[in-house]
């Protein structure tokens, strides 16, 4: 369930602070895109998460 997903992507930030997106999907079972569509909802609820971009 989404939810469940949601809530569990906000406590393991919480707990462990910095995250990769791959990392992410890993601990969730989930691909990385889903990391980003749940972050982006996250932030659309009003929840302020912060993202960095690499660009090498």
């Amino acid at each position: 369930m989404r939810a469940d997903r949601l809530l569990s992507l906000l406590l393991l930030l919480q707990s462990r602070g910095r995250m990769t997106a791959q990392a992410l999907a890993e601990q969730l079972e989930v691909s990385e895109r889903t990391i980003y569509r749940d972050i982006e909802a996250l932030s659309f609820a009003g929840i302020p998460l912060y993202t960095f971009c690499w660009v090498i």
